[in-house]
C-alpha cells in the first residue's frame, strides 16, 4: 500500500518534540481535569485576503453528528473522494485531516485508539491532490508571517525568485497550536472538496480547496474543520464569509449514535427567514478578529434576580482581551472568577438536594447532587438558568444543557452535575466561553452579513428531516 508521509524539516520536528514535551510536562504538573473540553484556537489570527478558489454559488447543507465531546462533519476530499470525519470548530480557522493510515501519529491520544471512526486521508490515492506552494497567501497565513517572503525563504528559494514571486517550491511544513495545548504538524495540501447543496442528493465540486495534511499531533486525534473568519477557514474558502452559517447541535443523549444527525447550513439559507430568532450583536476583538464574540450582561438562576456579569464579558481591553467567545470546539461554558464562584454560591442556596462529594472528586465538576429517580422517571426541581446577552436577549437553557446524569440511576436516585467550568485564561484571550454543551437543541445562526448571532430553541434531531437529512 502506498502511503503519504508529510515532508518535515529537522527544525519543525525538533520544535514539535520540544513543544509537545513541554506541554506534556505542564499538563501533568497541573493535573488533568479530564472533561474532554477543547478550548481551541486563539492563534493564527492575521487577516489576509481570501484565497481564490472555485466558490460555491449555492448553499451547502451537511449533516452533523455528536461524537464524544464535539460534533462531526464529514469532508469528501480527493478524486475519487475519501470521506474523512472532522470536528466542526467555530473557534479556529485551519481545516486539517489526518494523513497516512499507518504513519499518522497522535501523542497522548490513547483513549481514541480503539474507535473505528478515525479515518486518514491518502493524497497518493487522489489524482487531484497537490502540495500548496510557498507563494500562496494561505502558506503565509498558516505560518503566521507578516512577510510573504518568509515561507519561500524557509523553503530555500533564491533572492531573485523571492522578489519575482516565482519560486515553485512547496509550502514548508507548519505547526498549528490550540488554546487547550493541542498541537498539529503537517503540510498544506490542495484538493477537490465535494459539498452537498440544498438537494441532499446533489453535490458540488470545489476545486483547489486548501487544508492541512497532518502526520503528527499532540492531543488532537481527529481532524478539524475551522469555521472562523480567517482566510484558511472553510466558509471563507467557499466564498460564504459575507453571508453566514447555522448549526443545530443534537442533544447529548445521541452522542456516538451514527443513526442521528442534525443540519449544518452554510450560505444564504442559513440567515434567511430568521426574524423570530433572538439576535445579539457580534463583538469585534481588535486582537482576535477571526473569532466570534458576544457580550454577556448576566445570568439568572430560577426566579432569582440576574447576577451581573463583569464588564470584561461584554467588552475588550486595549490589548483585545475580554468578551465571551462562542465556540463549538469548547465542550462546556467557562466563566471567570469571581463571577463563576458567585454563580455557584447562588446555585447552592437554591438547590435542596444532597451534594455528592464522591462525584465531585471523581469528575472534577464543582457541583454534583443526588436527585430523585424512581420507576424510570428522573424528574427533579433543579433550577433553570437564563443567559442575558446584549440587545436584551434572554436565552433560557434547557435543564439538560446545564445538568447531566453522570451514571445510571442507583436505587431511587441519580447523580447530576452542573456542567460549567472556571475560566483559567491567565488574563489574556476571551474572558469567557459559551460552549457546545450549552448549545444543544437550539439553532444558532452566525449572520455574518449583519454581524449578529441568533438563537432559537429547536429539536435538532427532528430538524434534520426539514433539510432532507433523514435519519437512518
Amino acid at each position: 500500500m502506498a502511503l503519504f508521509i508529510p515532508q518535515t524539516t529537522t527544525t519543525t520536528v525538533s520544535l514539535f518534540l520540544l513543544l509537545a514535551t513541554t506541554l506534556f510536562s505542564l499538563l501533568h504538573a497541573a493535573g488533568d481535569k479530564g472533561h474532554g473540553s477543547l478550548v481551541l484556537g486563539l492563534t493564527h489570527v492575521r487577516t489576509v485576503s481570501p484565497p481564490r478558489v472555485a466558490a460555491v454559488t449555492t448553499d451547502m447543507i451537511e449533516p452533523l453528528r455528536g461524537f464524544r465531546d464535539g460534533y462531526l462533519i464529514s469532508l469528501n476530499l480527493g478524486t475519487p473522494p475519501q470521506v474523512i470525519p472532522v470536528y466542526m470548530d467555530t473557534g479556529s480557522d485551519l481545516t486539517w485531516v489526518p494523513c497516512g493510515n499507518i504513519s499518522f501519529e497522535c501523542m497522548d491520544c490513547d483513549d481514541y485508539r480503539h474507535h473505528k471512526l478515525i479515518a486518514a486521508f491518502s493524497p497518493s490515492y487522489s489524482s487531484s491532490s497537490l502540495r500548496d506552494l510557498c507563494t500562496s497567501p494561505l502558506c503565509a497565513d498558516v505560518h503566521s508571517s507578516d512577510n510573504p517572503y518568509d515561507p519561500c525563504a524557509v523553503a530555500g528559494c533564491s533572492i531573485s525568485t523571492l522578489v519575482s514571486g516565482g519560486c515553485p517550491r512547496p509550502c514548508p511544513s507548519f505547526s498549528y497550536t490550540y488554546g487547550a495545548g493541542g498541537l498539529v504538524v503537517g503540510s498544506l495540501t490542495r484538493d477537490t472538496l465535494r459539498v452537498h447543496t440544498q438537494s441532499s442528493a446533489a453535490t458540488r465540486e470545489v476545486a483547489s480547496f486548501c487544508f492541512g495534511c497532518v502526520g503528527s499531533t499532540f492531543r488532537e486525534p481527529i481532524g478539524i474543520a475551522g469555521f472562523g473568519k480567517g482566510a484558511l477557514s472553510l466558509p471563507s474558502q467557499l466564498g460564504f464569509l459575507r453571508k453566514g452559517f447555522s448549526h443545530c447541535f443534537l442533544a447529548f443523549k445521541y452522542v456516538d449514535n451514527p443513526n442521528f444527525t442534525s443540519p449544518l447550513v452554510v450560505g444564504s439559507l442559513a440567515i434567511s427567514s430568521k426574524e423570530y430568532f433572538l439576535f445579539t450583536p457580534m463583538l469585534k476583538s481588535p486582537t482576535y478578529p477571526n473569532y466570534y464574540y458576544i457580550g454577556l450582561e448576566g445570568i439568572s438562576i430560577g426566579n432569582d434576580t440576574m447576577a451581573i456579569a463583569p464588564s470584561n464579558l461584554r467588552s475588550f481591553d486595549p490589548e483585545g482581551n475580554g468578551g465571551m467567545l462562542i465556540d463549538s470546539g469548547t465542550t462546556y461554558t467557562h466563566l471567570p472568577e469571581p463571577f463563576y464562584s458567585l454563580l455557584l454560591s447562588k446555585m447552592e442556596s437554591t438547590i435542596v438536594y444532597t451534594r455528592s462529594n464522591e462525584y465531585e472528586r471523581r469528575t472534577g465538576f464543582d457541583l454534583c447532587y443526588e436527585t430523585p429517580c424512581s420507576d424510570g422517571s428522573c424528574s427533579d426541581s433543579l433550577p433553570s438558568i437564563t443567559f442575558h446577552f446584549l440587545n436584551s436577549v434572554k436565552l433560557s437553557l434547557p435543564k439538560d444543557n446545564c445538568f447531566y446524569a453522570m451514571s445510571a440511576p442507583r436505587g431511587s436516585m441519580v447523580v447530576k452535575c452542573f456542567l460549567f467550568q472556571i475560566m483559567d485564561d491567565g488574563g489574556y484571550g476571551p474572558a469567557g466561553v459559551f460552549g457546545s454543551f450549552q448549545q444543544q437543541n437550539m439553532e444558532v445562526v452566525y449572520d455574518l452579513e449583519k454581524e449578529r448571532i441568533g438563537f432559537q430553541p429547536m429539536d435538532c434531531a427532528s430538524s434534520a428531516a426539514r433539510y432532507g437529512l433523514h435519519q437512518k
